[in-house]
């Protein structure tokens, strides 16, 4: 099933709050973001900068569960939301 950009955005969001109030992996997402908070604020509204949480969040199997079992979403949500958003076509080698 496809996901809309509209959902993909809103589990993004889901993410980036489920990060914040992680307090093992938020600084651990700062860190690799380069990111201030502030920053985080004004680019949670960018279709792109959504994409890259998601991203952040399928870098582990355990973030994944951590995060959909936070929310009540199938363990594919994250996976689908990604492509939905700008640059997350699957890639074709061929």
């Amino acid at each position: 099933m496809t996901m809309t950009r509209e959902s993909a955005e809103t589990v993004a969001l889901q993410a980036l709050g489920w990060l914040a109030g992680n307090e093992e992996l938020w600084p651990v997402f700062l860190g690799a973001t380069g990111a201030s908070e502030a920053d985080l604020r004004t680019r949670a509204a960018e279709a792109e900068f959504l994409g890259a949480v998601l991203d952040f969040v399928m870098m582990d199997d355990e973030w994944v569960v951590g995060f959909c079992d936070a929310q009540g979403h199938k363990y594919d949500v994250p996976m689908r939301a990604r492509a939905a958003l700008p640059g997350g076509q699957e890639m074709s080698w061929t």
